[in-house]
């Protein structure tokens, strides 16, 4: 008779446990995805030039006129401690011309 009680709240144990368990029935909803939105475009200021790449020494493409519109695409520290924005000219700025360049990388 003991051996039966032991075998049953063994068993009972077994089947009521994992329904705690991730992989017996835990939560399935996966966790939201928050990435940080900024609440506008950024806008230039003085003395800012696109470049070609993320160095210093890169040559420059264009420069921007004090207060263009601009769209962040990503974000590099370099390995001289500085650090790098690559941007886009928003689109409603009103420099959708043909063969304007519009994405380049500013230090910031």
């Amino acid at each position: 008779m003991g051996v039966v009680l032991r075998w049953g709240w063994v068993l009972g144990v077994a089947l009521l446990a994992p329904a705690a368990l991730p992989a017996g029935g835990g939560e399935r909803r996966q966790p939201e995805i928050r990435r940080s939105d900024s609440s506008g475009p950024l806008f230039a200021g003085t003395s800012c030039e696109l470049r070609v790449s993320p160095l210093a020494v890169a040559p420059s493409l264009r420069r921007l006129a004090v207060g263009t519109p601009l769209n962040v695409l990503r974000r590099w520290h370099g390995e001289d401690g500085k650090d790098w924005l690559q941007v886009q000219i928003a689109s409603g700025s009103g420099e959708c011309l043909a063969g304007v360049v519009r994405r380049g990388w500013l230090n910031v």
